[in-house]
């Protein structure tokens, strides 16, 4: 790595997610001073203003969290940081440059192509759903990995409840009721039973329906969900769902989606107004348009220092890098938030160091467990040997992800919501029009 006396200090940082976020706010905190007399420039590029805390994502679509309380705004906690709203589209590391293209400003509008050049890159856009060539999947299919898809998501279901409870047509009705995901890793399990969980009490407030007429289905591909809690676990699990009346298909895969007309690896077929895709992610496809060294998997090969493998002046980390597992000799680290929280410290620290001319530290993490959340007062956990399930699970789930919460501000408002939970219910309104904002202002145009 170079020192701080051959470089002339302007870092580039590609991606606003929690590794990206707090790279930036670790130079900022150490290095205030030379970012303040100009020694130092931060640049910060990511196609949002603002950083998503993903695990809250499910209860930010249950209606437990407000949507707004699960991001960070970029610009509020990195003051004097360059934010850059655009989309990296290439970057030539040899000649430390890269290619960015600006938000898009309207359909009709030209692109603004920019080009930024750097000293050290911090490169960590995380990554993309992992999806397949299913026929119908791209056109009906919903993805969960961001705020915009959570609330578009709880809103969805919603609507479902809303055209099942007006509807006359038997099938409209069965089909708005019948709500599928397929992935039974931590987004889709814990999207699933949130969800379901906020549904089953929105049907208070509709007398004709009853919540035994939903179906919930979890399609997955292996023998398993949830295989970070450990296999004890996760047949728990399976089984606490299915009590709930959610109907698990284990070694399933789904083999068609057109019109929502699902098709089944075991031979049925059905019809759903919801189909949710979780199953997995991949290293995001920019990846690809870099002169960074990848492996088989398409992640940026990383040292266990969290730097870019025989590259200078480059560092990685998050689910596009393959960061070896020193706890685990030949293994990687798994692209999960537990890690991603992790090395975003020892990653910060590191590219502070090497301004500095200091030494390297490396990354390394004794997995201690996992907590998941099955809905309000139900999860479920495995935490350093020990097993825990139900209310004790759930609450050590929130406990934990609010202490990796970043800023005290969201920390504050996220625990204001759950207090006022404890008082009053959930709202289960759905705003769906939002999607759609200039409707009704069409209709007052129209001419008759």
């Amino acid at each position: 790595m170079g020192t701080a006396s051959n470089m002339s200090e302007h870092v580039l940082i590609v991606g606003g997610g929690y590794v990206g976020m707090y790279t930036a706010l670790q130079l900022r905190r150490k290095m205030r001073r030379r970012l303040r007399d100009g020694q130092l420039k931060i640049t910060l590029v990511d196609p949002q203003s603002y950083m998503t805390y993903q695990p809250f994502l499910p209860e930010a679509a249950a209606g437990n969290l407000e949507p707004r309380h699960v991001v960070v705004s970029l610009r509020r906690v990195l003051p004097g940081v360059t934010i850059l709203n655009g989309r990296v589209t290439g970057i030539d590391h040899a000649l430390r440059e890269a290619t960015v293209r600006v938000v898009e400003r309207g359909e009709d509008e030209p692109e603004e192509i920019r080009t930024v050049s750097y000293d050290l890159l911090v490169f960590c856009p995380g990554s993309i759903s992992r999806t397949l060539p299913i026929p119908g999947l791209a056109e009906h299919g919903i993805g969960f990995k961001t705020v915009a898809e959570a609330i578009f998501l709880r809103n969805h279901v919603l609507r479902q409840l809303d055209i099942a409870a007006s509807t006359t047509d038997a099938e409209t009705r069965r089909r708005a009721l019948t709500f599928v995901f397929v992935g039974g890793g931590y987004a889709g399990v814990e999207a699933l039973a949130e969800l379901e969980d906020m549904a089953r009490d929105a049907c208070e407030y509709y007398p004709d329906l009853d919540a035994k007429e939903m179906r919930w289905v979890l399609v997955e591909a292996s023998d398993r969900i949830l295989p970070e809690v450990g296999v004890d676990m996760g047949k728990w699990t399976v089984d606490a769902l299915r009590r709930r009346g959610i109907d698990v298909r284990l070694q399933t895969l789904l083999k068609s989606a057109e019109n929502l007309d699902l098709v089944l690896s075991d031979g049925e077929e059905f019809g759903t107004g919801t189909l949710v895709w979780t199953a997995g992610v991949r290293p995001n496809p920019l990846v690809k348009e870099t002169d960074l060294p990848l492996d088989d998997k398409d992640r940026v090969k990383a040292t266990a220092e969290l730097t870019v493998e025989g590259v200078d002046n480059a560092f990685t980390a998050g689910d596009i890098a393959a960061v070896p597992d020193l706890t685990k000799p030949g293994e990687f680290c798994a692209p999960n938030a537990q890690h991603a929280v992790r090395q975003a410290k020892v990653l910060g620290d590191n590219v502070v160091a090497a301004l500095r001319g200091g030494q390297l530290k490396a990354y390394k993490h004794a997995y201690a467990g996992s907590v998941a959340s099955l809905g309000l007062h139900k999860g479920v956990a495995q935490v350093y040997g020990i097993k825990l399930r139900g209310l004790p699970a759930w609450f050590m789930h929130r406990t934990y992800h609010l202490s990796r919460l970043p800023t005290l501000n969201r920390k504050a408002r996220v625990t204001a919501d759950w207090t006022l939970a404890l008082f009053f219910k959930r709202e289960v309104v759905s705003l769906g029009t939002l999607e759609r904002p200039r409707e009704e202002f069409k209709l007052a145009t129209k001419k008759y």
